[in-house]
Order: C-alpha cells, then sequence, then structure tokens
C-alpha cells in the first residue's frame, strides 16, 4: 500500500518551527489527529478536519482512515515514547511516514549542558512511578519525562525515600516554546508542589548516608526483600540466575514464586526481560508486590493460583524456574511441555523427595544437577564457627531445537 499515514512531530514553537515537508503533508492531509494542545497549535489555513484522540486512548480513529491522507500530531520525536511508535507496530513502513522535531530529552540536554548520551531516558507518563527505583545510582544523570504538573513532586518525595535527598533537580517546563522555564532545586527542600502540566525532570542522583544502592548483578542481599521465610537465599539465587541465564526480550515463569526474588532479578536483568510469577498464597502475593515495586520492576506480572491449573493459557516463556511444586509430577511435565524450543528449565529441590523427582527427570530428558552447600561465620561462644543452610540440588535442563510445544 502507498504511503498514506504522515507523523509530524510538532514543539512549543508550533507551526512556524516545521520544516516545508510537515506543513505541505499537513496542508495535503484529508484529516489531522492529535491532541488537543497540539490541534491548536495549527493555523486556519490547515483546512482539514480536526479529530481529538479518543479517551481511553485508541489508534482507531487514524487506523480506520487507511488508505486516505492523514497526518498524526506528536510531540517532538514521535518515535520516542511517542505515538509513533505505537503507529509502526500497526502499518508498515511503506505506508508511514514520520517527521521528527526535537524531542524534549535532546532541547533538556542541550539546555543542561548533559551529553545525551551519557544520560538515562525515562517516561513516568501513564507508567508506574516504581520503575524509577532500579535507575537510582550515584552519580547517575536521569531525563525523566513527566506525566502531569504533580510528577516532580511526587519523585522528589521519592528520591528521599530511598535516601536520595541530595539529588538536584531541575524542572524544565514548556521546553522550545515562549513559556519556556526552569526551576532547580535539591529532593530534601523541593519547594514547588504543582509545576506546569508539560514539564520535563532532569535528576542528578546523589546519595545520602542513609541510601541503600542497589547493585545491578543478580544476588541482591536478603535483606532487600520482605518475605515470610521463603526466599531463595542470595548465593543460591546468583547461582540460578546464572544458569537462567537471561537475555533481553525473554520471558521467564517463576513458578511457586515465594517472594518473587528470582522474577524480579530476572527483570532487573535488562529493561525488555518480562517475568510472570505464579503464587497461590494471597501473603506472598502481597510481598510480591511489594517487592517488585521497591525494586523497581512493576511490571512484573502475578498470576495468583497453583501449577499446573494456573499455568493454562499463559504466553510460552523462554524460561522457566520452579521453586516449588517440584514434588508434583504434573507441573515438571506442563512446564517442560509448555517452554519453548531453545530454553531452559532450572528447578532447585531441598526435600529428599523433591530431589528424587530431580533425579528422575534428569535420568528421562538429560541435563545437569548440581548441588549447593553455602555455609556462614557465625558466633558459638567466644569462638566462631560455620553455619550451613540446607543443601540445594539444581537440575538444569535445555529444551532441544525443534521440540513441540
Amino acid at each position: 500500500m502507498a504511503q498514506w499515514l504522515t507523523v509530524v512531530g510538532i514543539g512549543e514553537d508550533g507551526y512556524a518551527g516545521l520544516g516545508k515537508t510537515a506543513r505541505r503533508a499537513l496542508l495535503n492531509a484529508q484529516r489531522i489527529v492529535g491532541a488537543p494542545r497540539q490541534l491548536d497549535l495549527l493555523p486556519p489555513c490547515i483546512r482539514a478536519p480536526r479529530q481529538a484522540w479518543p479517551s481511553p486512548f485508541s489508534l482507531e480513529p487514524v487506523l480506520e482512515q487507511r488508505g486516505t491522507p492523514v497526518c498524526v500530531l506528536a510531540s517532538g520525536d514521535p518515535m520516542l515514547f511517542g505515538v509513533g511508535a505505537s503507529l509502526a507496530r500497526q502499518v508498515t513502513s511503506e505506508e508511514l511516514q514520520v517527521l521528527p522535531a526535537p524531542s524534549s530529552y535532546s532541547l533538556a540536554a542541550a539546555r543542561l549542558g548533559w551529553p545525551l548520551q551519557d544520560v538515562t531516558l525515562l517516561s513516568v507518563v501513564a507508567r508506574p512511578l516504581a520503575a524509577l527505583n532500579s535507575h537510582l545510582h550515584a552519580g547517575r544523570r536521569l531525563l525523566i519525562l513527566c506525566n502531569d504538573g504533580s510528577s516532580p513532586a511526587t519523585i522528589a518525595e521519592l528520591l528521599r525515600e530511598r535516601g536520595f535527598g541530595p539529588s538536584r533537580l531541575s524542572v524544565l517546563e514548556h521546553l522550545g516554546g515562549p513559556l519556556e522555564r526552569r526551576v532547580d532545586g535539591q529532593a530534601d527542600g523541593w519547594a514547588l508542589p504543582q509545576a506546569a502540566a508539560l514539564n520535563l525532570l532532569a535528576v542528578e542522583c546523589l546519595a545520602g548516608a542513609d541510601a541503600l544502592p542497589l547493585p545491578l548483578t543478580c544476588g541482591l542481599p536478603d535483606s532487600a526483600y520482605q518475605h515470610d521465610g521463603q526466599l531463595t537465599k542470595r548465593d543460591v539465587r546468583a547461582v540460578t540466575l546464572a544458569r537462567l541465564a537471561p537475555r533481553p526480550g525473554e520471558l521467564l515463569w517463576d513458578v511457586g514464586a515465594g517472594c518473587g526474588s528470582i522474577g524480579i532479578e530476572w527483570m532487573r536483568a535488562h529493561p525488555s526481560c518480562r517475568a510472570i510469577a505464579i503464587e497461590a498464597d494471597a501473603g506472598r502475593q502481597g510481598l510480591i508486590a511489594h517487592n517488585r515495586d521497591a525494586l523497581g520492576v512493576p511490571a512484573l506480572q502475578l498470576v495468583s493460583g497453583a501449577a499446573p491449573e494456573a499455568l493454562n493459557g499463559l504466553e510460552s516463556p523462554d524460561a522457566i524456574f520452579i521453586g516449588g511444586g517440584v514434588t508434583v509430577p504434573a507441573v515438571l511435565e506442563q512446564c517442560w511441555q509448555q517452554l519453548k524450543p531453545g530454553g531452559r528449565l532450572v528447578a532447585n529441590a531441598v526435600t529428599l523427595q523433591s530431589e528424587a523427582m530431580l533425579m528422575g527427570w534428569r535420568e528421562r530428558h538429560g541435563g545437569e544437577l548440581t548441588r549447593l552447600q553455602v555455609a556462614q561465620a557465625q558466633p558459638l561462644g567466644g569462638f566462631d564457627t560455620w553455619r550451613s543452610a540446607l543443601p540445594i540440588t539444581l537440575l538444569e535442563l535445555h529444551k532441544p531445537l525443534g521440540s513441540p510445544t
């Protein structure tokens, strides 16, 4: 199909800031779709009917016009946290033309003198604020596209709670337009309760004495989690994640998730990693919900129920961790059946019965058995001795390519 859809990035300087190609596309369009604020930036000479996005948001007003000249207005660069990316998943590149303007991130970096390649770009527009938690590291610079005027004050409060109160903040409002304004301050003493609705927040992360920065590697401290004792301990967790081997874009099932530590650290390995935690106990579901937010992966999906029944209908995973239910043959069977070809399955056992189950599986399917025993030095009277945790038997299986799912 010929090109019919043009996405025009428009800045706060409005129509005057557009190039010839963007102006021509708007003049030739039979319909223009955008947010009311963007549509109001167009002059009367643009005569095509104007249509605001529906609420709740939907791409249908554009897609139902397929084949006729349509322009979509977007803020700045439409392919950077913008509607252009959503449209590109629905129409082919032959149908689509994108004409970007400078993004808010580019304008903010220019105002601040921050090299953009050294900055982390984030958005909390219709996204959970808790996702910021995984990006709080001393010395890092963040540019955060805010959801509304209250976002900077809310983020300042989050920084204080996480021990990053000394962090330096700059709110940049209406970037690139006549109403552009910058407000600077510190998270500890942030005094701007409400910024302009259109704003971006720059954060230079500085840790206070009470900050608890989290490493990027797997094997977070056990103290990072709220749990009821059902926690895969730090050293075992690190080995387990190494065997699961997360890769960008992959999906993990964390079966019998306990407090969710395996799924959480899988998702922390890369922003595109996804995880589904399956847990039947209501109390532990609450722990998972708390931990995923506190550790910066609020997108972790929580499924309430027990395997194998709770696995029905779930998207096939690239990797599976079984921490509970190893003694139920149907759990292993269904997990193995639904695992993608080439995927990895790792199961941990503590009891003799669950260990026997894993040994039987190894005899039928191959794989590698590993026994882990961790001891820690602890006081004994006036001396120290080794206190051993329960040994863990770990089975690692790789599903052959070409296997049926």
